[in-house]
């Protein structure tokens, strides 16, 4: 025991390493989704994350966009806790049962211009939950989705990649 005790001590800590992505490239990335909203949207660009029934991977990565590597909320991008403040709702998971009416509320409640984006492979064709009893489908058979963006789960910078895209977008068009 008291070996345990004396290498607990002198032990480096265990932790994962920092994302290999370049600052540099976060940042400009971030830069550019922040000034590609102030020019659509005249201020900075709000986000709802709705969890429809997923695993909660992709509900990590999304969270790590809020953390102090990516910090997107320097660069005018924020999370807020109501719909009805909403610009852009980010759904992950594949819609359950349970949840269908509570989205499309949410959708209802969203203010246009509103844009909706399915966050991972569940959200886009449900994944490997997809033959479940409890699921109903993809976020695009319950509402209408602008952007979908792969991968299980997605990394937060693909994320920015598809928000700056999102944005631009729909400002050219």
């Amino acid at each position: 025991m008291r070996r345990m005790l004396l290498e607990g001590l002198f032990r480096r800590p265990v932790t994962e390493g920092a994302p290999t992505i370049a600052d540099a490239e976060i940042e400009a990335l971030a830069e550019r989704l922040g000034v590609a909203a102030k020019a659509r949207l005249g201020r900075s660009l709000s986000i709802r994350e709705v969890d429809a029934g997923s695993c909660n991977g992709c509900e990590l990565e999304i969270h790590a966009l809020n953390n102090s590597y990516y910090d997107v909320e320097r660069f005018g991008l924020r999370f807020v806790a109501s719909p009805r403040h909403a610009d852009v709702l980010m759904v992950t998971g594949p819609v359950t049962a349970n949840m269908r009416e509570g989205l499309e509320r949410t959708y209802a409640a969203t203010p246009a211009p509103k844009w909706v984006v399915a966050i991972g492979d569940c959200a886009a064709g449900c994944g490997v939950f997809g033959k479940s009893y409890a699921v109903v489908g993809a976020v695009s058979n319950v509402i209408p989705v602008d952007l979908v963006i792969p991968g299980c789960p997605p990394e937060p910078i693909d994320m920015l990649k598809g928000l700056v895209g999102l944005i631009e977008a729909s400002a050219r068009g």
